[in-house]
């Protein structure tokens, strides 16, 4: 088990594009007879990468079903889907990040989904846990939450469990984005869950008097300062960080020279992880046409499609990523098994607990 990462760009490798699609998972529980061909479903995406292409083209050439897609990022897909109301012609809807799907869950704009293949392909985990008629969203792929370090000023040691981000041996050494970003309220939606109310609170107090500036940036950002020394500890998606290692640019190469990676946690209970995930618009007028493309994106090659299109996992354990070499060189690791819709439903009272501390 690899729990740290130094950083050497891997030797650049075609990303693996999958020629085939898994019919009987896709078409399980629907049947699309004569004029499937002028069938379609219209999909709200807070997903932007070239692989989609191919993934979308796939699902037609397989089913007939024409995808007439609307691009923007999360808040703008939630922002629409609440002017539209009932007059939505939404039916599927992809966002990113467990604490924007349960938002949106709780906002009433997903309707359930009862699907043995879903059910049966995406761990429980990584799914809404609602029992009124079947999940309402379910996890596509995959991102670990990972701490990242200088090598020059930090040991591994002292930075390879969440706990120590709060810890006074990091005092004026960790930056983050801001505490109140999706990625974050999520984590400490996890933390709350293992650690409980009180300590969490006094974790994230602990956090904020060990940064070396107020929160700012992205996770890019982050990693960059890391390795500019204006922090040297800091949170990302592991996604951010395979980015940078597939990038043959100068100053990526620079800046992963000067950090390191290390996945918290995997002596207790694991990594954090997050998703990107799908779900059923809650006024779909193509229903059995958006299931059909959830139970789609669960399968094998579409599994790899999504997941590689933004240097992810896939959510299926059984599929495994090949031919990326950032995720390769990251290696194995311990993944908090934590039902991460809990995570995200605990973000509101996160929130108040950032706004007591004054993680901005």
């Amino acid at each position: 088990m690899r729990a740290e990462l130094n950083f050497e760009p891997p030797a650049m490798t075609p990303t693996h594009q999958p020629k085939g699609l898994i019919l009987a998972a896709l078409l399980a529980g629907t049947a699309f007879g004569i004029g499937a061909q002028d069938k379609a479903l219209n999909l709200y995406s807070a997903r932007h990468y070239q692989t989609d292409e191919a993934l979308y083209a796939n699902f037609t050439k397989a089913t007939g079903i024409r995808i007439n897609r609307i691009d923007a990022d999360d808040a703008g897909v939630v922002t629409r889907l609440q002017a539209e109301g009932s007059a939505s012609p939404a039916d599927v809807v992809l966002l990113v990040d467990a604490a924007r799907l349960t938002k949106a869950d709780a906002d009433g704009l997903f309707q359930p989904v009862n699907s043995t293949v879903l059910q049966a392909r995406i761990p429980a985990h990584l799914r809404d846990a609602s029992d009124g008629g079947g999940p309402a969203w379910f996890g596509f792929s995959t991102r670990a939450r990972v701490i990242v370090y200088n090598k020059a000023t930090v040991q591994r040691a002292d930075v390879d469990t969440y706990e120590e981000l709060a810890d006074p041996k990091n005092k004026g050494k960790v930056c983050t984005r801001s505490g109140s970003h999706p990625y974050n309220l999520t984590l400490f939606g996890a933390m709350l869950q293992h650690l409980g109310a009180a300590p969490t609170e006094a974790w994230l107090k602990g956090v904020v008097a060990n940064m070396a500036r107020p929160p700012k940036g992205g996770d890019t950002d982050q990693i960059k300062a890391v390795a500019s020394g204006e922090c040297a500890i800091a949170l990302t998606n592991s996604y951010y960080l395979a980015r940078l290692m597939r990038s043959t640019k100068p100053e990526d190469v620079e800046t992963l020279s000067k950090v390191a990676m290390v996945f918290p946690n995997q002596q207790s209970w694991g990594t954090h992880v997050n998703v990107a995930g799908g779900a059923v618009a809650r006024h779909a007028k193509n229903r059995a046409e958006a299931v059909a493309f959830l139970e789609y994106l669960a399968g094998d090659e579409a599994q790899l499609y999504f997941a590689n299109g933004n240097n992810e996992w896939p959510a299926v354990p059984t599929v495994k990523i090949s031919g990326n070499p950032a995720l390769e060189a990251m290696g194995p690791f311990r993944a908090d098994n934590l039902p991460i819709a809990q995570a995200g439903r605990n973000q509101a009272q996160v929130q108040q607990m950032l706004d007591r501390v004054g993680y901005k």
